[in-house]
C-alpha cells in the first residue's frame, strides 16, 4: 500500500517538510516505521495504535528517549501521512489530533 504525504492547498507537503527538518538518524527511525507499516498494514500496537474516527498513529522511538509520531489515514488503498511532531508530554496534544482529523476531512471531500 503506498504511502503518499498530505498536500496543502497551496502543494505544500507538510510532513515531508517536517521530516526533512529532523537529524538524519531520526528520518531514518521515521522512514523505517513507515516503510513497515506500509508493507505490513494493517499493523497494530507496539508500532500502530488507531487514535478514533479513522486517525491512526505510527509509533517511533528515537534517540534521547524522545518518541515521534506520524499521523495517517487510509484512504483509496493509500496510507496518507496527514501529521508529525515529536511528543513532549505523555498525552498526545488535543491540537495535533485536531489537525491531523481536519486535513483528513479535506482529503475526503
Amino acid at each position: 500500500m503506498p504511502v503518499v504525504f498530505y498536500r496543502t492547498g497551496g502543494g505544500r507537503e507538510v510532513v515531508r517538510d517536517w521530516l526533512r527538518g529532523l537529524a538524519e538518524a531520526d528520518r531514518n527511525v521515521i522512514g523505517q516505521d513507515l516503510m513497515r507499516v506500509q508493507y505490513r498494514w494493517p499493523v497494530g500496537m507496539p508500532l500502530c495504535r488507531a487514535m478514533g474516527d479513522g486517525l491512526w498513529e505510527v509509533r517511533s522511538h528515537l534517540a534521547g528517549n524522545r518518541i515521534a509520531r506520524v499521523l495517517f489515514s487510509v484512504q483509496r488503498d493509500r496510507i496518507v501521512a496527514l501529521h508529525g511532531f515529536v511528543k513532549k508530554t505523555r498525552k498526545t496534544p488535543t491540537s495535533d489530533l485536531a489537525l491531523a482529523r481536519k486535513r483528513g476531512r479535506e482529503l475526503e471531500e
